[in-house]
């Protein structure tokens, strides 16, 4: 009995085929997957800078409740058109070490917004307009480590 791929039958799905053989599909997929995460990195970057001590006269608080909405809805943009992209080219990218850093890094970076939200965002109220807690800082660096790096293995998919 042959063994079942299940990235060379996701490949050749009829969905996956027509992205792959539309002249337009793929483009405009990728494109609305591209300003999905423009939505959301950027959304997660202007919390990030408050936390790290950017425009303090506005409180964590205040801009958590104004960008974040941004950031949990541009999922629903990214996953579907990041997953649609993925069937189109399943097989290689089974094999892309970058495209499976890319996938660790964007888990990481959502384990790491979880925990924030979790432990540390949870006495926000508190906080002085002038200094963040030193947790909330190094959630602050490290997400934006990391979705630079999501950013960077995006880009390096198609060359290495």
């Amino acid at each position: 009995m042959q063994q079942l791929n299940v990235f060379e039958w996701l490949g050749n799905t009829a969905l996956a085929i027509s992205i792959r053989d539309s002249p337009w599909l793929f483009p405009i997929i990728e494109t609305a997957h591209i300003i999905g995460f423009i939505v959301l990195v950027g959304s997660a970057f202007l919390f990030d800078l408050r936390l790290l001590g950017v425009a303090k006269k506005i409180s964590v608080k205040d801009v958590a409740d104004y960008v974040l909405p941004w950031s949990r809805w541009s999922l629903l943009v990214v996953a579907p058109t990041g997953f649609l992209l993925f069937m189109s080219e399943a097989e290689a990218l089974s094999h892309n070490w970058v495209f499976g850093l890319k996938l660790v890094l964007i888990l990481t970076a959502l384990i790491n917004a979880g925990l924030f939200h979790q432990f540390t965002f949870r006495s926000a109220d508190r906080w002085s307009h002038s200094q963040t807690p030193m947790a909330a800082r190094a959630a602050a660096l490290i997400s934006i480590t990391l979705w630079l790096s999501v950013i960077s293995c995006g880009r390096f998919i198609a060359y290495l």
